[in-house]
């Protein structure tokens, strides 16, 4: 299932600034960044489950958001893109 992670993370503070790079870094584990803080993830349950809960123990609820968008199995039915960032189909081989 294809899922899309935002977030924006406070960083006014060094621990802010720690948790962002956490953050992204994870993102990155899971998945491709399509924006500064936008990440398009193609995921099974399992996976989703440790990537939520991975991003849940790093973040600050109290200044922090998270947001994902579980767009399912039929994802290239609702997804459109127009400018110049091309994304690399996620059912394919992801090595860039």
């Amino acid at each position: 299932m294809m899922i899309i992670l935002t977030y924006d993370v406070n960083t006014e503070s060094v621990s802010g600034k720690k948790r962002l790079r956490k953050v992204a870094q994870i993102c990155l584990n899971y998945g491709i960044r399509v924006q500064n803080s936008v990440f398009e993830c193609n995921l099974d349950a399992s996976q989703l489950v440790t990537f939520r809960a991975a991003i849940l123990d790093v973040i600050d609820e109290s200044k922090d958001s998270v947001r994902i968008y579980n767009l399912g199995n039929e994802y290239k039915k609702k997804v459109e893109h127009y400018g110049m960032k091309v994304t690399p189909d996620q059912e394919g081989s992801l090595i860039l």
